[in-house]
């Protein structure tokens, strides 16, 4: 495995890969990074120690799976190259002709698909994963790059057959998958921030819900829904526990736990499979359209109804005085009203006091025209301008930080019809336009200077998404936050695991009323672009506190662990679980490509629905066109059947390994 990239979403992968699925890893990173510490991802030293004691000890033993359940290997190796560009010669060095993937993980769009136009034309049978913003462009990259390597397959073919010999080359997945990390990390850091929010994996138009529950009262029995997915930390609750990850131990939270464990888990939160649904395409964000409302001021607005009434009673007087028909007598008022009917000599007295009304009104109806229009046009002008906070203004989100992470969770949240206002010091940041397309408040400005974060009215926000590129700026906006508002909302975008832990803590212990949460992007990111790059078909990933947990689309033929076993054998606690099976052809199976699949949050209705709105239709839509979500535990995987299944990081390294690997020396 080759990766490449300038940032932390590259040696969180390559950790991913070393310690997770044990592959051979060569990084290759700018010589900027040699002073950049690596983050602390995957097992520590000791647990990797007793995984290795473990493994030797069954091997030695003979306590293997009978089925031919592989041990986790110990982590591959790593090898570092340091390269100011991506060249061909730099390629070839990192051995992209020989190598079996190439993940292309630079901050930069242009400097990854040069250098995936060049793999592929080094080694057209190199699995390609690309990190790409631009989703338009990723599709069309993805789609030539498919495209050079079956043309290059089938000039192989084509050359060995008309040599009369056997090509010897066997079927082999070159397929390219471009991702973002920001779609990924974005709908996790949304659902963070608002109340009553629930995970939903979304890909192909393939819905699944999942939600967390908080511990079930004396006396009552929590509800599994569908499944359980997971239990939550026992020091959820406790303002000096840590967010859970992998090495919480036992306190930790359990990601696919059996009957005997959930039965056992008093006092636990739950997250659950809810509902599975189809459904239609994501929200867009529109076109920026000016509200009718926003044209005429609320004075201006009056005026106009005050000379509309005037109107109306000097109509109803003329047909008094006169005894024309209403139309006719309404008419008769509109003309002398703009000053376009005749005088009313030799007419009634009554008719000319009304002609004088008329035109005294039609004088009042000049200026209050003339400022209409000029309102209308600052109102149009000040559309393409950033919009401030309007006065009243409660109960909304304070984004911090609109560049690529904060962009995608700007869009989320507007999807979720949640209030936001951002704040951002670069009057150039890309999350700009968008903003201003969907007329969302901005304060430009620096947000560790005083003022900018009163101007964001933080003392009535709901929450705090602090997603800037600086460690020590999301963290003194939230001090600055809990000083204004100790009960607020909170959520940070940290890049070092330990520095997130220990200001996690102690949020806590200060602030144990509020919540407090740390994110990581390229922690939640990284497995996607792992399961992409050994060629599984992830269809999205769900945060659980610090730990991930994966869903993915994979055919029952060829893994022991799957094949010939009912589902319930099939299950293995805290590695993975079958959850539905995909009834369709082979052409027509849903979840196809990795690129497709994403992980959103959707509230369950309003801001306001945040208990009652998330245990609604537990069960509906549990079957669905070409997948069965209900399959019975004795149900037989056949060989040529395709299962929808939840899985852990590890758990999905050892079902899904591309090989065993030898050791040193046998």
């Amino acid at each position: 495995m080759v990766v490449a990239g300038d940032d932390a979403l590259a040696h969180r992968l390559a950790t991913e890969l070393r310690g997770v699925y044990g592959e051979q890893v060569t990084l290759v990173v700018p010589p900027a990074q040699r002073s950049v510490r690596p983050p602390v991802v995957g097992r520590t030293r000791a647990t990797a120690l007793f995984d290795r004691v473990s493994a030797a000890v069954n091997r030695a033993s003979g306590n293997g799976d009978s089925a031919g359940t592989r041990t986790l290997e110990p982590p591959g190796s790593e090898r570092l190259l340091e390269a100011p560009e991506l060249t061909e010669a730099m390629l070839a060095d990192a051995g992209v002709e020989r190598a079996a993937a190439l993940a292309l993980v630079y901050d930069d769009d242009e400097t990854n698909i040069r250098a995936a136009l060049t793999a592929r034309r080094l080694n057209p049978r190199i699995r390609l994963v690309l990190r790409l913003y631009n989703r338009r462009l990723g599709q069309h990259i993805e789609a030539l790059l498919d495209q050079a390597s079956a043309l290059a397959a089938a000039g192989a073919a084509a050359d060995a057959a008309a040599a009369g010999v056997d090509s010897g080359v066997e079927a082999f997945d070159a397929s390219t998958t471009v991702l973002s990390d920001a779609d990924t990390a974005a709908p996790a850091l949304a659902a963070t921030a608002v109340a009553g929010t629930s995970k939903v994996v979304q890909t192909d138009g393939l819905m699944l819900r999942a939600v967390e529950r908080p511990p079930p009262g004396p006396g009552e029995v929590a509800d599994p829904g569908l499944c359980t997915l997971a239990l939550l930390s026992a020091t959820t609750n406790d303002p000096a526990g840590a967010d859970g990850s992998e090495s919480s131990g036992a306190q930790g939270p359990q990601l696919l736990p059996d009957e005997r464990a959930v039965a056992a888990a008093t006092g636990r939160g739950t997250v659950v499979l809810e509902n599975v649904s189809y459904s239609g395409p994501e929200l867009s964000s529109g076109r920026s359209v000016v509200p009718f409302a926003s044209l005429l001021s609320r004075r201006l607005r009056w005026s106009f109804a005050g000379l509309v009434g005037c109107v109306v009673g000097l109509a109803v007087a003329s047909m008094m005085v006169t005894g024309e028909p209403p139309l006719k007598a309404t008419y008769l008022t509109l003309l002398d009203l703009f000053a376009i009917n005749d005088p009313a000599i030799g007419q009634p007295l009554g008719r000319q006091i009304l002609q004088l009304f008329s035109g005294l009104v039609g004088l009042l109806l000049l200026p209050v025209l003339l400022a209409a229009v000029l309102e209308a046009l600052g109102t149009f002008r000040s559309g393409s301008a950033l919009r401030r906070p309007p006065r009243g203004l409660s109960g909304h989100v304070v984004l911090l930080g609109v560049g690529k992470i904060g962009t995608r969770v700007l869009a989320r949240l507007r999807e979720l019809h949640i209030p936001v206002v951002c704040v951002e010091a670069d009057p150039e940041a890309r999350g700009l336009a968008l903003a201003r397309r969907l007329r969302v408040p901005v304060v430009l400005g620096d947000v560790t200077q005083e003022g900018v974060l009163e101007a964001a009215k933080i003392h009535r926000a709901h929450a705090l998404l602090a997603l800037t590129s600086a460690d020590t700026m999301n963290l003194e906006a939230a001090l600055y936050a809990r000083t204004v508002r100790p009960d607020l909302r909170v959520v940070l975008r940290l890049y070092d695991d330990d520095f997130a832990t220990a200001v996690y803590r102690t949020l806590r212990a200060a602030y144990p009323d509020a919540l407090t949460r740390s994110r990581s992007v390229s922690h939640l990111a990284a497995p996607a672009f792992a399961g992409a790059m050994m060629g599984r078909q992830i269809l999205g990933t769900i945060p659980v506190e610090r730990r991930v947990l994966l869903f993915a689309a994979v055919d029952v033929g060829g893994h022991p662990q799957l094949e010939g076993r009912t589902v319930g054998e099939a299950f293995r606690a805290g590695a993975w679980r079958v959850l539905a099976l995909d009834t369709a052809a082979p052409g027509e199976r849903r979840g196809g490509s990795t690129s497709s699949g994403s992980t959103s949050d959707s509230a369950s209705g309003s801001t306001s629905d945040s208990a009652s709105g998330s245990t609604s239709g537990s069960t509906s839509g549990s079957r669905s066109p070409g997948l069965v979500w209900d399959l019975p535990s004795t149900y037989v995987l056949r060989p040529e059947d395709r299962v929808v299944l939840a899985a852990t990081r590890r758990g999905l390294a050892e079902l899904l390994g591309r090989r065993p690997r030898e050791r040193a020396g046998a």
